[in-house]
């Protein structure tokens, strides 16, 4: 075994431990929303505070993305990325201890964000420099369903255990993964030569920041993005809650929230070697980017508005399992889209990006709270804005995306 890994080459070791980060990070990530009915029981918290609890994950997450990718260009993706997951881990391992106490708790979960919104935009500048062009959809691919198995994995294992242990066994497998990441991984040089190391940092200094807001090639992306994750956290952060209190989903039907998880991984893989062959074979990369961001964005969109009608527990789970298959598309939309455009600063790029797509995270907790409050108990608004987002989105950025490097 020690062999064949140490027969891999840079790349291959990049996506490897890459995408086993991001298992940890999804997985750590699901976990408040899948435990928060056994503890909302417990401490008897209202819909109100719930809200915010499962919105706090995305005030630390907000702060944190574009810190993440400068400190890459100054400390090496080794140190970020272990940095990053020993502080998300360690947040996980407290949870349980910070829940008595609703300050307590809504800070770890801050810190919980802190940590995560440091992992991914390191991820992308290791992609966007060491994966070639023409194997970033796949690479993507893969990081992007190693998320899905983690969220597949939690979803499967917490509705079985006591949440206290769900907690302390997540956070400590982030902790064994950064043992093996400082035993395993080395930051190799960058470039061959001095000369060509200076030309670099000389690049990156001539970019000014109203760059990163002026093109709407990257603006595309960012909407993009923001509609993505809009649907994304209202199926992660809600969805146990949803399939409990309004279609009476006992604590065993619960792991049924793991079936989207499942056909997201499943369905990430399949988009990204799609991409990839379209592309081999002549497809411009454009194209191949608004064909997959257009499937990921109106896909979800039109499951979303239509979900509130479903009133059977198996249908909607298969009905949430169709949104998010066609959602994995988008690993191979404008989620690599960065590296496109951004081939030397993708990690800013997706820093960026990840900022404003974490409004929603901050948003879908008490705005989803207030919506079913103020609709004596219907979700249709919540899921019909949703939709609208998503077709919004998938029109400007078909409209306004580029593949030509502007960075």
């Amino acid at each position: 075994m020690k062999f064949q890994w140490r027969s891999f080459g840079y790349k291959s070791k990049v996506v490897v431990l890459c995408s086993v980060a991001n298992f940890i990070n999804a997985a750590d990530r699901v976990l408040m929303p899948l435990a928060i009915v056994p503890m909302t029981n417990e401490y008897k918290w209202s819909l109100y505070w719930q809200g915010w609890i499962l919105s706090a994950f995305a005030f630390g997450y907000f702060t944190s993305q574009i810190i993440g990718a400068n400190a890459v260009n100054t400390y090496g993706g080794r140190r970020v990325l272990c940095c990053a997951v020993l502080l998300w881990s360690l947040s996980t391992v407290l949870t349980p201890v910070a829940a008595v106490s609703l300050p307590a708790l809504i800070c770890a979960r801050v810190v919980l964000g802190l940590g995560e919104g440091l992992g991914l935009p390191t991820i992308f500048q290791l992609f966007a420099q060491h994966v070639p062009a023409e194997e970033r959809s796949r690479a993507f691919g893969y990081m992007v369903a190693a998320g899905s198995v983690g969220q597949t994995f939690a979803s499967l294992f917490v509705p079985h255990i006591d949440w206290h242990i769900s907690f302390e066994i997540f956070g400590f497998m982030g902790i064994i993964w950064v043992v093996c990441w400082l035993l395993t991984y080395h930051d190799p040089p960058m470039l061959a030569d001095e000369e060509g190391q200076q030309l670099l940092e000389k690049e990156m200094m001539c970019v000014t920041w109203s760059e990163w807001i002026s093109h709407w090639s990257l603006w595309s992306i960012y909407i993009a993005h923001f509609a993505m994750n809009w649907s994304n956290y209202i199926i992660m952060q809600w969805l146990p809650t949803y399939l409990s209190r309004t279609l009476g989903a006992n604590k065993e039907s619960m792991s049924l929230t793991a079936v989207p998880y499942i056909i997201s991984s499943l369905c990430g893989v399949v988009w990204g070697h799609l991409a990839d062959q379209l592309i081999s074979v002549g497809w411009p990369v454009l194209r191949v980017r608004r064909l997959m961001t257009f499937f990921g964005l109106m896909g979800p969109g039109l499951c979303l508005a239509l979900f509130p009608e479903v009133s059977n527990l198996v249908v909607a789970v298969l009905v949430i399992s169709m949104a998010m298959g066609l959602c994995a598309a988008n690993s191979a939309g404008h989620l690599s889209n960065h590296a496109d455009v951004a081939p030397n600063h993708a990690g800013i790029t997706f820093a960026i990006s990840n900022t404003i797509a974490t409004i929603p995270g901050i948003l879908c907790g008490p705005l989803t709270a207030e919506l079913v409050v103020a609709s004596h108990g219907r979700w249709f608004p919540v899921f019909f804005l949703a939709g609208t987002i998503n077709f919004t989105a998938a029109m400007i950025y078909y409209t306004q995306s580029s593949a030509r490097p502007i960075l």
